[in-house]
Parts: structure tokens; sequence; C-alpha cells
């Protein structure tokens, strides 16, 4: 049997890559494994069957025979762990991957999502104006923290790996912000991992299910 993932019918992103099916659909394609996406409206993530899957009522899920897994960290780390080309060999250095994994997800993308929710949740508040440059503050702490620790390095710790497939993830979400405009190491962190084929491979079929046509420029 295929692997099967699930994926916004429409996600709100409007196919950006932002959507969290993006980070499976990537390292998916990382490894060389063939897929195969079932969509699934609002409406549908809300029923039982789903629900079975996966039990908030998100996406995506992992199907591969009888096992099902929810929650993109435990997904990608399950393919990096079953599929060469995510972890290193070094046991050590597989270690500090998985490490740059749970920091992306547990440390930097907390701010950035509460950024992101502040300014589509809470604009119209009274208090949004004194609120928002504390938030803001906060990411600038953790990309200047990142910044430092990434350097001149083309990768957080040598090869690509998983660690950075999720950073990246994590860092797409402020691209249209301008934060990222003040570490310049960052955008080009960015640029790299975006340049990636199997990137690209994941954003096109993102992009084409929301949009039903393959991206421009």
């Amino acid at each position: 049997m295929a692997i099967t993932i699930t994926a916004f019918e429409r996600s709100p992103d409007g196919g950006k890559g932002l959507a969290r099916d993006t980070r499976v659909r990537w390292a998916l394609e990382e490894v060389g494994q063939p897929y195969e996406v079932r969509l699934v409206s609002f409406s549908a993530m809300q029923e039982p069957a789903h629900l079975a899957l996966h039990p908030f009522g998100q996406i995506p899920t992992y199907e591969d025979g009888d096992l099902g897994l929810f929650e993109t960290g435990a997904i990608v780390f399950h393919i990096a762990e079953r599929h060469a080309g995510l972890f290193p060999d070094d046991a050590n250095a597989r270690a500090r991957a998985i490490t740059w994994m749970f920091a992306a997800l547990s440390t930097v993308e907390p701010p950035i999502l509460e950024l992101g929710n502040a300014r589509l949740l809470e604009g119209d508040k009274s208090w949004t104006a004194q609120r928002m440059p504390l938030v803001k503050d906060r990411v600038h702490n953790r990309l200047g923290q990142l910044s430092r620790r990434l350097g001149d390095a083309d990768w957080l710790d040598g090869a690509f790996s998983a660690g950075d497939l999720m950073m990246v993830s994590v860092l797409l979400r402020l691209k249209a912000s301008g934060l990222l405009d003040a570490y310049p190491n960052l955008s080009a962190y960015l640029a790299r991992g975006e340049a990636r084929p199997a990137y690209k491979r994941a954003f096109e079929a993102q992009w084409a299910v929301n949009t039903g046509k393959p991206p421009t420029g």
C-alpha cells in the first residue's frame, strides 16, 4: 500500500506552502518515497473517520499500512528514521538533527505563531497596538539567537537534515512579514531551503491543489 497523507481541500493560505502538509510532502520528496494525498474539507476534519486518525481534527495525517500517525513533527521524524536522506549516519549528528527539529517546533515557531494570531485574530482589539511590539520583540529575540548560531554556515549542523527542513518550514511563516530582512543569513538560509528540488516539488503539489495551475516565477 502507498503512503497516504491528508491535506486541506482548500488551504487557508491559498497554497503558499504554510499548511503543515507541505512539511510532510517535503520530507517524502527528500527521501524519494511516493505518496498519495487525500484531500479533506474543514467539515470532514470533524467527522469520526478523520478524528480516528487525528483526535484534534487537524491535518496532516499519515497512513502506511496499519500505521496511522498525526502531528507533523512525529510524521517527519518517522519518515527520517525509516528512510535515508534526512538523518546523518553518525549517531551524535543524528541526535543533533533531532534536537533542531524540536527547537524549530518548540522554541522558534511559538512566537511566530503568536505574531500571526495577533495580526489575524486580534488585529481589531483596542489593545493590539500596545501588544504588537512585545510580540515582535519575542520573534526578534529568537531570530537573533538563531542567526548567531547559524553564522555563515549553509545548514544548522553540517549537511541538510530534518532539522533544517523543520526550521525552514517555520521561517517560511515570516517570509512576507519583512522581519527576516534584519537577518541576511537567515534570509539566505530560507532561500536555500526553498531552492531544494524536493521542496519545489512539494510546494508545486500543494499550490496545484489550491489553484489548479502550476506556480509562476
